[in-house]
């Protein structure tokens, strides 16, 4: 991966985690203040605190990409420590996707004349948890790939020997 690739994606990831931490600070402050200047039908505070809660899981896989970049930069994301980082990112996608039925939950009440709505919702839910499936399927693929490294790195060990 190229010096640039790395950069730019390093300051997309930087300028996502601190968006996402401004929504929280934001959010709280709207809680903590009590001031509330929309007087929507559906429950703000619940909305507020899953909106806290869900942006969490974003953090975490942030961090995680940032740091199998750091590994990839170096050469060693083909080792066992990447998986615990690749493991974070499902769990976070996992809760996103449980954050996600929550909204839908709260939402559904509201409607009751278009229940369609909380059916898409509930259909982006298991997008999201595809979205963790496809990174359980990358994972396998990092598996395999980390144990075909071991395997060379064993049989130039023994073709060295051999020499």
């Amino acid at each position: 991966m190229g010096k640039l690739t790395v950069r730019a994606l390093r300051v997309v990831l930087a300028v996502v985690l601190t968006g996402t931490v401004f929504v929280q600070a934001l959010m709280v402050w709207a809680l903590v203040s009590g001031n509330d200047p929309e007087d929507g039908s559906l429950p703000l505070t619940p909305l507020r605190l899953i909106t806290i809660l869900g942006i969490g899981p974003a953090q975490v896989a942030l961090v995680c990409v940032w740091r199998l970049v750091t590994m990839v930069r170096r050469g060693t994301v083909f080792s066992h420590a990447a998986f615990r980082y690749v493991d974070l990112i499902i769990g976070a996608i996992v809760a996103a996707a449980l954050v996600w039925f929550a909204v839908t939950a709260l939402n559904a009440p509201g409607q009751r004349d278009d229940p369609g709505v909380t059916l898409i919702m509930g259909g982006v839910g298991v997008a999201i948890l595809g979205v963790a499936l496809i990174v359980l399927v990358l994972r396998t693929l990092l598996a395999q790939a980390v144990a075909r490294d071991v395997e060379a790195t064993q049989l130039q060990a023994e073709l060295d020997e051999v020499i």
